[in-house]
């Protein structure tokens, strides 16, 4: 009995038709790279060695399993889950059985090997156990009835049902084409048998290339029991050829994960106009507007309300807290019974309290502001720590940057800061101070005294306006 599990992951293919110098498999849906996201999927099967083949662009491909500055490696994720991570290099592109032939010789002999494809990225765990599980000695594939087969392999069947081959769309007869069953590419078979029949493999046909496929007749001629399972999803085994089935990819991806989110009890508004580009966690009663985007890992806590047109990264917003339109949240954690916009935009190192307030056009990057204090309008608080209370007002900008270095501003508690105020950092706003309005501070201020900075206000009478001569 083979309890051992290797992934064959084929990723060498250039994609002409994405008319891209990016590899293809490196090209997103959902935020991720497509073979990023075959990669997870593996891992839940729990494999014991990961094998992906490369070929054009290899070292990118390569690269991309590498740590970034923001996030956890691909590698990383894969030593985690125990198991080895190996790449076979295919540096000639003569078909889907020379593909797998590169990795191959890093097999055990005792195994189950799973072959995917890079650009397939929407295979489903539950669909590849079924896959996986049906594998002792026996071959088995997963096949599909479409409605228009065009362009895919048809598997061929004897009058008992009994799996024969698999014809490639070019190679089929005019009664071949007919056939609707297809194949999806992905197979899994002991890994005895595909080293045995690997070698077997001939290049004798349309395209002059040794077809993985192929293997099916192998099969078949030496006994052996292919079983065919097909998908839970009509969507999962579609691969990308070009933008308008990345396009289509994309779209699947998000309703399906929109469906996911409204069955565990998030309200959307409009489940086709929303994109999850990471995951999401919430609380109870918590609703989503339309075309709201979710990168990277956000949480919801309690009656949380995200209004239209929202970019949330990375962040965390406290129950009861409201997101108005056009909101941006990036890196951000915000406390409960929050209000944010609309047109906020609220940049990495933001700590906001409970019951604060960032009104419209106010842009925060690196500020903590303290529990019940106000930035309402049209401001810009950076490197900023902000006591309790605080009222900011309109046109308030913090001076933050001298050209060469970031300096911070302390405001404590219960100030009170007139419109159109620069405070100048490093500097401190005392307790209880009030700036008046249009004033640019510059040095530490007294407690609960009244600082302003103003020129005297003159009026000439002898001035006469200009005319246009």
């Amino acid at each position: 009995m083979k309890n051992t599990l290797e992934v064959i992951i084929l990723a060498a293919g250039k994609g002409t038709r994405m008319k891209s110098a990016l590899p293809k498999v490196l090209h997103h849906i959902a935020g991720k790279p497509m073979l990023h996201h075959v990669v997870d999927t593996a891992l839940q099967l729990k494999p014991e060695a990961i094998h992906v083949v490369v070929g054009h662009g290899a070292e990118q491909v390569k690269e991309s399993f590498k740590a970034t500055s923001d996030a956890d490696s691909l590698e990383d994720e894969i030593t985690r889950a125990n198991c080895k991570l190996h790449f076979a290099e295919q540096t000639e592109q003569l078909g889907t059985g020379h593909a797998v032939m590169q990795a191959s010789s890093n097999l055990k002999q005792d195994s189950k090997v799973l072959i995917l494809y890079g650009d397939v990225p929407l295979l489903r765990k539950k669909t590849l156990q079924k896959v996986v599980d049906s594998v002792e000695e026996s071959f088995t594939l997963l096949t599909q009835i479409l409605t228009d087969p065009t362009g895919y392999g048809r598997i061929k069947r004897d009058d008992s049902e009994n799996i024969l081959s698999i014809v490639e769309q070019k190679d089929a007869s005019t009664s071949e084409l007919a056939i609707q069953e297809i194949n999806t590419g992905v197979m899994a078979l002991p890994s005895d048998k595909l080293n045995e029949w690997l070698p077997k493999l001939s290049d004798d046909n349309a395209q002059n290339e040794y077809y993985l496929t192929d293997l099916i007749a192998l099969a078949a001629r030496s006994d052996t029991p292919i079983q065919a399972i097909n998908p839970s999803e009509q969507f999962e085994p579609q691969g990308v050829n070009n933008r308008v089935q990345q396009a289509e990819l994309e779209r699947a991806y998000q309703l399906n994960c929109a469906k996911e989110l409204m069955m565990q009890g998030l309200y959307l508004s409009d489940p086709a106009r929303v994109d999850v580009r990471g995951k999401v966690t919430f609380g109870s009663d918590c609703k989503v507007d339309v075309n709201c985007i979710f990168i990277g890992h956000v949480e919801l806590g309690d009656n949380v309300q995200i209004g239209p047109s929202c970019i949330l990264e990375n962040c965390k917003i406290g129950s009861g807290s409201k997101i108005a339109a056009f909101s941006s949240i990036d890196d951000s954690e915000l406390g409960e019974n929050v209000a944010v916009g609309p047109y906020a935009r609220l940049r990495p190192g933001t700590r906001l309290a409970n019951k604060t307030k960032i009104g419209n056009f106010v842009e925060t990057k690196k500020a903590v502001i303290g529990e019940g204090s106000k930035v309402n309008h049209l401001s810009y608080i950076g490197d900023t720590k902000m006591g309790t209370g605080v009222n900011v007002g309109a046109g308030t900008i913090t001076c933050n940057y001298d050209g060469v270095n970031k300096h911070l501003t302390h405001i404590e508690d219960d100030v009170f800061v007139g419109s159109n105020s620069s405070i100048v950092a490093p500097v401190t706003l005392s307790q209880g101070s009030t700036i008046g309005a249009g004033s640019t501070i510059t040095r530490t201020t007294p407690e609960h005294t009244l600082t302003l900075t103003r020129a005297k206000q003159l009026s000439l009478p002898e001035w006469k306006r200009p005319k246009k001569k």
